[in-house]
């Protein structure tokens, strides 16, 4: 039987040896290079590296743990390149003219994908250790021509060099530059299957009750330990609560365990850090509920200020959300704080701000 062979998702060393036991016929399970060793040997258990993996099997991807311990995903060669297929020909990838920048952690979907999508499509491809700024630069100036960001990296590059950026992770606030493409998808979905509000070629999206469910072949077999989330039509619940428009757009308004019950009124916290996001003193916010006596909870405005001294006030953030969005969306408590907690693919831990 093939075998999981955890490996550190670290450089261009890290796609050598990937390749190398899929030679073998076994799969992969990238780990962080920045683990800690207790830590980097709590999750080679989870995955279950060293143990029995099913046929076709390629790869076991932990996700990101944004609302819980992270759990393994089960994806196969087929659904790989499933996901590479459909993702290239959605930017007209020309494997003779392009080349992918990896500068997202190797050990997440969003980096990943990355490399997945060149190596099966016999695409050039510069691998960066960690994401650093004037590296996404000089390797635009080296022939990068695409690259996937998450929006807090997209704020500390220049977009212009690229010709297509994929960006994922949290969803971005504010308008994007022409070449930038906003992508929704999970570690359960292989990377990204809807790309500017559209479905990739054969992604089906349907909402249900609030609720994103998404079908298609890129999708993972199952969990770890053998959990297969799908119904029996294939159908994967995301979690994600959003609305598909007259045309069949989508748009995802959070994770459906965010939304801020206040007062019987529904506060979506992305909506609210879209308003708040560019307001003066402002550098970096989330929204989050904390429990209150009185509304049953009440929003709450995390904000890193530009300048410690002069943080902006609640009275100031409150006025600017009661322009935009109803009375009750405005926060009732304002905590200034110097940084906030995300998971390497820049989604805000929201149970670690309440």
């Amino acid at each position: 039987m093939p075998r999981l062979v955890a490996v550190e998702a670290s450089g261009e060393q890290f796609v050598e040896r990937m390749l190398r036991v899929w030679d073998a016929g076994d799969a992969v399970a990238p780990i962080d290079p920045r683990l800690p060793p207790p830590a980097r040997a709590a999750l080679e258990h989870t995955l279950g590296a060293g143990e029995d993996v099913e046929p076709g099997d390629a790869l076991v991807i932990a996700t990101s743990g944004s609302t819980g311990e992270p759990k393994g995903v089960v994806l196969t060669h087929d659904a790989l390149a499933a996901s590479a297929a459909t993702t290239s020909a959605r930017v007209d990838v020309d494997p003779a003219a392009d080349c992918w920048l990896a500068c997202l952690p190797l050990a997440h979907i969003g980096g990943l994908a990355v490399v997945v999508r060149a190596v099966l499509t016999g695409t050039r491809l510069i691998v960066h250790d960690r994401f650093d700024p004037e590296a996404v630069r000089d390797a635009a100036s080296a022939g990068a021509t695409l690259v996937s960001l998450v929006p807090t990296m997209l704020r500390r590059v220049d977009p212009q060099p690229y010709r297509r950026i994929l960006l994922g992770g949290a969803a971005p606030l504010g308008p994007l530059a022409f070449n930038v493409i906003p992508t929704y998808g999970l570690t359960e979905t292989g990377s990204g299957v809807v790309y500017g509000g559209d479905p990739l070629d054969g992604v089906a999206v349907r909402v249900s009750d609030g609720e994103v469910f998404v079908r298609g072949p890129m999708l993972l077999r199952c969990y770890r330990d053998g959990h297969d989330p799908k119904d029996a039509e294939g159908w994967l619940a995301t979690g994600d609560a959003g609305a598909l428009d007259a045309t069949g757009r989508l748009s995802v308004t959070g994770r459906m365990g965010d939304v801020i019950n206040t007062g019987g009124e529904k506060v979506w916290p992305a909506a609210v850090e879209a308003v708040i996001d560019g307001a003066p003193g402002v550098a970096q916010v989330a929204v989050a509920g904390r429990a209150d006596s009185e509304w049953g909870q009440r929003v709450v405005a995390f904000i890193v200020p530009v300048d410690p001294a002069a943080p902006p006030t609640l009275d100031a953030i409150r006025t600017r959300v009661r322009d935009a969005l109803p009375a009750y969306a405005a926060p009732r408590e304002l905590a200034l704080v110097s940084s906030l907690p995300r998971t390497a693919s820049g989604k805000i831990r929201r149970a670690d701000l309440a």
